[in-house]
């Protein structure tokens, strides 16, 4: 299995020095940057070249929120993993429909870090139990609202199918093979997608799409 490279951006040295220890265990898992904050984390990532990101929300200089938003324009392959104390579903929505592929609390297991980095590198996207808890309320208080001619968004069937298997954490290979099309043209889908509804990545595509019920 290829190694895959991580940074983590966290103001608290300590949290850091624990978070690479309980994952040193997983050969697969390299650490190759620690920053104190996005400013500092911004500085070294052309030069550490991450796979995928840690990142903290609370730092000096320049916060999570900002860093996730600047590395979604400016580095679109470097996947980022939020890692915060801070469970309000307002910060999740934002950062998984702004750059962030997948949101974890910092009292989850190193297990769950683990697979989150392998998830992400191979789909996208990571959902846990709790983000998935926040996109089934959004689900329903959406369905609450009364219906608006003016806001229903448009997809055709093949679009639809696409944006299903996605949701279903089914890979590009997976999809091309059940709908009998080319990956690439599973790729080209999902990239109009994403365009027409305005997500950073395929994170924030799968929120908007269980958001606006385009799944079932």
């Amino acid at each position: 299995m290829d190694v895959i490279k991580v940074a983590i951006a966290d103001d608290h040295k300590i949290f850091r020095k624990g978070v690479i220890l309980s994952l040193r265990p997983y050969s697969n898992i390299k650490f190759v940057q620690e920053a104190e904050n996005g400013e500092e984390l911004l500085a070294g990532l052309a030069e550490s070249a991450p796979d995928v990101i840690l990142m903290d929300l609370r730092m000096p200089l320049k916060d999570g929120i900002e860093t996730t938003k600047i590395v979604s324009k400016q580095y679109p392959n470097i996947y980022v993993l939020v890692l915060s104390m801070n469970d309000d579903e307002r910060f999740v929505s934002h950062l998984m429909e702004n750059g962030a592929n997948g949101y974890l609390l910092k009292n989850a297991e190193p297990q769950e870090i683990r697979r989150a980095i392998m998830d992400v590198c191979e789909k996208g996207y990571y959902l846990n139990n709790f983000v998935n808890r926040i996109l089934i309320k959004k689900a329903h208080t959406k369905q609450k609202a009364l219906p608006s001619l003016n806001n229903e968004i448009s997809i055709s069937d093949k679009e639809k199918d696409v944006l299903q298997y996605i949701c279903m954490e089914f890979t590009a290979q997976e999809i091309a093979q059940k709908m009998n099309i080319s990956p690439r043209t599973v790729e080209a889908i999902k990239d109009r997608l994403m365009e027409r509804f305005g997500s950073k990545n395929t994170a924030g595509l799968v929120f908007f799409a269980v958001k606006n019920n385009l799944v079932d």
